[in-house]
């Protein structure tokens, strides 16, 4: 018997501050209209000094486990997508499987910065696929505002904290597709963070224009790469999920796709870039606002540091 991946439960978490480009203009040399033409972003979250990672992740699975109805100790497998872990070890998966009292399940991180989260649905896929797992977590979460330089215009003016979840189940209906992952460490200078040190804090670092050109690319290669494995044409997605990084990045996917921009969920300008939260955040604001219905075809897709990329595409 086949079984695929289906979704049955979604959740996400913003702090409760909020940082706009007008308060970032106070202390760097920016306004407000130079933010939003160059990005799309107009404000982002800031977690709380008691927040972190994992107690993030904790509200979003909690919401997820809530839709679903399921009783948390059913989950088999707990991936947290996270480059801003909590601690270097334990991961931060074990540190939410503490949260949420799951004993049995097995829970790890997975670090491919911006596309983390569809690494994670990657791998969720395929345990569920093999019989490995039947109910599998997957959440990305983040706190972007302590690996950022706050002098730095070209960087604090992008990021943002928050948490999603997505909940995966077993299921002899059609969910996820197909997943789509790649990576190539030829570009790891273009967009980094470096360890920190006693000495020295580690920032993010990032050439903006080269990582601008590299990402529009690739993103149009998968776009291509998934509906061709899955023998469908751009008329069959109903719905573009998009890492929310720069909002002319997401219109040239959807530019590829032949989707009008009412057919993608947008974030971005009230939660900047999350990282590896920003995809499952969108998803889930789509499915609880409606938009996203059963039935449809929705079409995930991220790009991140290292450079990694990667695409979901799900019958939700």
């Amino acid at each position: 018997m086949t079984y695929y991946s289906r979704v049955i439960g979604t959740g996400g978490y913003l702090p409760e501050k909020v940082l706009t480009n007008e308060e970032i203009s106070k202390t760097v040399d920016t306004s407000d209209s130079w933010i939003y033409e160059r990005t799309g972003i107009k404000s982002r979250h800031i977690a709380g000094a008691d927040e972190t990672a994992s107690s993030m992740a904790e509200i979003a699975a909690r919401q997820a486990i809530e839709m679903a109805q399921i009783d948390p100790e059913t989950i088999d497998l707990i991936i947290v997508a996270t480059g801003t872990p909590d601690r270097v070890y334990p991961s931060t998966g074990c540190l939410l499987q503490k949260r949420l009292g799951v004993k049995h399940a097995v829970a790890f991180d997975v670090q491919a910065a911006c596309s983390g989260s569809i690494f994670g649905l990657s791998i969720a896929d395929q345990y569920i696929k093999s019989g490995a797992a039947k109910t599998v977590l997957v959440v990305g979460s983040e706190v972007c505002s302590r690996i950022i330089d706050w002098t730095d215009r070209t960087t604090c003016i992008l990021f943002g904290d928050g948490a999603g979840a997505i909940l995966l189940t077993a299921s002899e209906q059609q969910g996820i597709l197909s997943t789509h992952i790649h990576s190539d460490g030829e570009y790891e200078e273009l967009l980094y963070c470096p360890t920190s040190t006693e000495q020295q804090a580690g920032y993010i670092s990032m050439r903006g224009n080269e990582v601008f050109k590299v990402a529009v690319n690739t993103l149009g290669r998968i776009v291509d790469e998934t509906l061709e494995a899955n023998d469908l044409n751009q008329s069959h997605v109903d719905w573009l999920v998009p890492h929310q990084a720069n909002s002319r990045i997401i219109a040239a996917t959807a530019k590829k796709l032949k989707l009008s921009m009412d057919q993608v969920i947008m974030t971005l300008e009230d939660q900047g870039n999350t990282s590896s939260a920003s995809v499952l955040l969108a998803f889930n604001e789509g499915v609880r606002d409606g938009r996203i219905q059963r039935g449809q075809v929705v079409l995930l897709e991220a790009f991140g540091a290292g450079f990694t990329w990667g695409s979901a595409l799900i019958k939700y």
